[in-house]
């Protein structure tokens, strides 16, 4: 493995082929939750496989039975009502999505099992996102008690319509790989025993092609995307701002204890 990545020890790196580096969450035993630490390198990687000559397409997928449970509560506590955690996540949440957007290596995302929160930025917001017919695709902010930040406002009415995003987005009711490739959620849906061979089928193609083309190509569609930005720093501003709020006090409570939340019913905005 390249020195390039060793600093990233929270995540798995692996060539499965020539000019192909493949991403793994990895950490099955809390089906690939997100910590701090792995956030801040989960963001800051693009930067260098942008800028690495030795790869021309990425994979990215989860260990074991998940893609990934999105951020964890240790970092999700850390947050509420704490104004300098509430600002240092909300610069690499919007850094992780603008670095993605902004990677030129096309980034295959192979959705093997449930995909939530900062996991679900990078399985959602790749270029070519496969699901297998396990995935259970959820943006659950809601449900927590703060907006639907993260890459929900800046893709999912692009991927799928408004009518679904907002249905999905607001209800945070899981989406299945067959219905994400229905609705368009995701590029495609294959069985879950021929998910990783059809990632890195799809990369190697990526990999052998016209680098120039492809890379010129990604950078003219994610154009719609940079034209969304306005929207995204809005949204996710606005999940930041619930952090400060009694909500998202009840949502975790509630998680953690296996409840439905019991949230206030009057609301001044």
């Amino acid at each position: 493995m390249s020195d390039r990545y060793a600093k990233y020890d929270k995540l798995k790196f692996d060539y499965p082929a020539e000019r192909v580096l493949r991403i793994t969450f990895d950490r099955p035993e809390t089906f690939n939750s997100v910590d701090a630490e792995t956030h801040t390198q989960m963001t800051d990687m693009w930067i260098d496989i942008d800028r690495d000559p030795d790869i021309n397409a990425v994979i990215v997928t989860g260990a074991g039975k998940a893609f990934s449970a999105g951020g964890d509560f240790s970092l999700i506590e850390s947050m509420i009502g704490n104004s300098h955690e509430i600002m240092k996540t909300w610069k690499e949440a919007r850094n992780l999505v603008y670095n993605i957007i902004n990677c030129n290596k096309p980034i295959i995302s192979a959705i093997n099992g449930p995909a939530a929160g900062a996991g679900l930025v990078v399985g959602i917001l790749a270029d070519v996102s496969i699901a297998g017919k396990k995935a259970k695709i959820v943006d659950g902010h809601p449900r927590l008690g703060v907006a639907a930040g993260d890459v929900a406002a800046i893709i999912w009415p692009l991927l799928c319509g408004m009518a679904k995003a907002k249905y999905y987005l607001m209800t945070c009711k899981p989406v299945s790989g067959e219905e994400a490739d229905r609705i368009g959620l995701v590029s495609m849906c294959v069985e879950d025993d021929v998910l990783q061979q059809t990632a890195l089928d799809i990369a190697t193609e990526l990999a052998n092609g016209s680098q120039s083309a492809i890379r010129w190509t990604k950078y003219s569609l994610n154009n719609w995307l940079r034209q969304a930005g306005p929207i995204f720093d809005a949204s996710t501003a606005l999940e930041m701002l619930g952090f400060m709020s009694e909500d998202v006090k009840e949502g975790v409570l509630s998680h953690r204890e296996k409840r439905a939340p019991n949230f206030r019913k009057d609301c001044p905005i």
